[in-house]
């Protein structure tokens, strides 16, 4: 459970919690689950990646790692019972499975497009907090992260499923935090602006693409707009999250949090 009191801080900041972590195979997810575990924690993952599902069980044999697309009601019910099983409860969940979604006018973006962002980036968190909740509950409590974006403070031209559904992670965070804080469940969310890695390199190609100028600009452009003039890491969200689920956090809840070298616009 997590950690409530100093006798508790003191065995480590996660240490025995069992967490679930959506997307946890690569990237964000992977980062997260990797730092989870290294100190001490329980963690089950899903995913939709064949390969690196297979280096994650390589990598971590003892942790669950579950096939499961998130916009699957009977996929995430697969996983949930596959955690519970395993892990024997749930402490917290973090909701980062998503994908960036089509770029283009509003007039040029498919509809299946449309839904199957919102499906992933948006419901796939309301399915996956469903089946969590009244296992936390029943732990006592515990710890909801949902992962939007820095797009979740701006519009975002030509990105608008990504930019919609992001913008109602934060609504459903804000809401599922007043509910759930009479049942001691803290629920919030991060924001992450610009991810280093190769998610990042698609999406800077593609809307290259889009204005047709060189990647090397369009990144360059992007950059100018963060104060720090640089992008975040993987490690730099798995470190909130960790921080979000330790003791330090027990009174942070409902909260919106950039970690994205303030983003100033998009």
């Amino acid at each position: 459970m997590p950690a409530r009191n100093a006798s508790a801080r003191s065995k480590g900041p996660v240490a025995g919690q069992r967490v679930a972590i959506t997307a946890g195979a690569s990237g964000i997810g992977r980062a997260i689950a990797d730092m989870l575990l290294a100190n001490g924690a329980k963690v089950a993952i899903c995913d939709v990646a064949k390969d690196s599902l297979a280096d994650y069980r390589k990598v971590h044999p003892g942790s669950p790692a579950v096939m499961a697309d998130v916009a699957s009601d009977a996929d995430v019910d697969k996983f949930f019972k596959t955690s519970a099983r395993e892990l024997g409860g749930l402490d917290a969940l973090i909701n980062n499975a998503g994908i960036a979604g089509p770029t283009g006018g509003v007039e040029e973006i498919d509809p299946a497009d449309w839904r199957r962002c919102i499906d992933i980036d948006l419901t796939g968190q309301f399915l996956c907090a469903r089946r969590a909740v009244p296992m936390i509950r029943k732990a006592g409590g515990g710890s909801i992260v949902n992962m939007s974006s820095a797009v979740g403070r701006f519009g975002y031209a030509f990105r608008t499923p990504y930019a919609a559904a992001k913008w109602g992670v934060i609504g459903f965070t804000q809401s599922l935090a007043k509910e759930l804080g009479p049942d001691n469940i803290r629920v919030n969310a991060i924001l992450p602006g610009i991810v280093k890695g190769q998610r990042m390199d698609r999406v800077i190609a593609a809307r290259a693409k889009q204005l047709g100028v060189s990647h090397g600009e369009m990144e360059k452009r992007y950059l100018e707009r963060v104060s720090l003039r640089r992008m975040v890491t993987h490690e730099d969200i798995a470190e909130t999250v960790m921080f979000l689920l330790s003791g330090a956090g027990a009174n942070i809840s409902g909260q919106s949090i950039g970690v994205d070298g303030n983003v100033e616009s998009l």
